[in-house]
């Protein structure tokens, strides 16, 4: 005799909770994590939700679920929907050239040639641009004193978009895959476009509509400010007035004071701070379909492959569509994922994925690099979600 649906589903969900639950509580015992908060959401509903740890080690502040977050890469899903929005009211097109509004930005090809860059290749990562924290010292991204949106306090735009269009392409637009600060390209299209700075548009097009009031290029109640840690024994460190955290790729210069310079050039890549609970709203709207901000059709080509199967030739079993990866075969990624689902993450320490298969949306922000993007809470997480399922 089966059980009832109302129970089948109670009982489902309150495994997930302890499993969810296990992993947070190792991360945080074994100082892996200073502090986490993780929503899970199915089918629209919060069904586990936990703030875990410290905000502020050294002042003792709790973790909580408003707390707020620099988000680093989770500013790109965002900046994508606002883009989105202008391409579905006709201002911005997916084949139109970067030069209609950024005239001066011309980056040469590797031989020296000239290359059209296109706005579907900024939101792909096939534009041919890099980051300076995939380069080695003296590479020439870091040589030019290109920002990555993370750090160099008080730099203009246009003064980032000129160092960025002095280095060579690394290869010719569409040929290949290599994240990049294409979207911080994006998002001085998106302020040519608007008149506005980036904030003020992505609050119009975004935020706004979505009725979220945590999220933005500056954070309005410091008190609520996670700490910025990065990985080191016997716990994480934290991050002074500038950091520089070894990574896979190469090193990442951090300045987490960045946000509080009115100065600093609005990064459609990097650049925004906001809350679990936010960010939540975001990605499940994507989810349910875009309402109130796409329309489905917009929403189905932002979640499949729009990189032509080249990133694939990196991460096998991962495509790109705008804003995120795709899981184009789960069995060559090696993940529990479906086909389909979306995922990314964010270098201070974040991660998220939306699986639409089984109407999951699943957010966990925590305040140390790296492990909150790459370590092993972020496996833990998965796996704890989907043997719970």
């Amino acid at each position: 005799m089966s059980l009832p649906l109302e129970m089948a589903d109670a009982d489902r969900n309150s495994s997930l909770a302890a499993a969810v639950d296990a992993a947070i509580t190792s991360a945080i015992d074994d100082k892996r994590l200073v502090g986490t908060v993780v929503l899970v959401a199915r089918d629209g509903e919060i069904v586990h939700h936990r703030a875990a740890g410290l905000a502020d080690r050294e002042s003792g502040l709790p973790m909580r679920e408003d707390t707020i977050f620099r988000l680093a890469s989770i500013t790109k899903p965002i900046v994508t929907i606002a883009a989105m929005r202008l391409v579905e009211q006709a201002r911005i097109g997916l084949d139109d050239a970067v030069t209609r509004w950024l005239p001066d930005f011309r980056p040469r090809l590797p031989d020296g040639g000239e290359a059209i860059i296109r706005i579907r290749h900024l939101l792909t990562h096939t534009s041919g641009l890099g980051y300076s924290f995939s380069e080695e010292d003296g590479g020439s991204y870091i040589s030019a004193g290109v920002s990555d949106g993370l750090a160099e306090p008080g730099l203009p735009l246009a003064e980032n978009l000129r160092r960025i269009a002095s280095v060579p392409l690394r290869f010719a637009p569409g040929s290949d895959w290599q994240y990049s600060v294409a979207m911080d390209v994006l998002g001085g299209i998106i302020e040519a476009e608007t008149g506005v700075p980036l904030g003020d548009a992505v609050a119009e097009l975004v935020t706004k509509p979505l009725g979220l009031a945590d999220t933005a290029f500056s954070v309005r109640d410091r008190s609520r400010l996670a700490a910025a840690y990065m990985n080191a024994s016997p716990e994480p460190g934290l991050m002074g007035e500038n950091a520089v955290v070894m990574s896979l790729m190469g090193p990442i210069r951090f300045a987490p004071n960045r946000i509080f310079d009115p100065a600093s050039y609005h990064s459609g890549g990097a650049g925004m701070a906001g809350t679990a609970g936010d960010v939540l709203a975001v990605l499940d709207t994507i989810r349910r379909g875009g309402a109130p901000l796409l329309s489905t059709e917009t929403v189905g080509m932002m979640m499949t492959d729009q990189a032509g199967g080249r990133r694939q030739q990196h991460e096998p079993g991962s495509g790109f569509g705008f804003g995120w990866s795709v899981i184009t075969n789960p069995a060559e990624a090696g993940v529990p994922f479906p086909k389909g689902t979306l995922k990314w993450g964010g270098v201070y320490g974040h991660s998220w994925f939306i699986d639409p298969v089984n109407g999951l949306t699943v957010v966990a922000l925590t305040n140390t690099t790296l492990e909150g993007m790459w370590g092993k809470f972020t496996v833990d997480l998965r796996e704890a979600i989907y043997a719970a399922l």
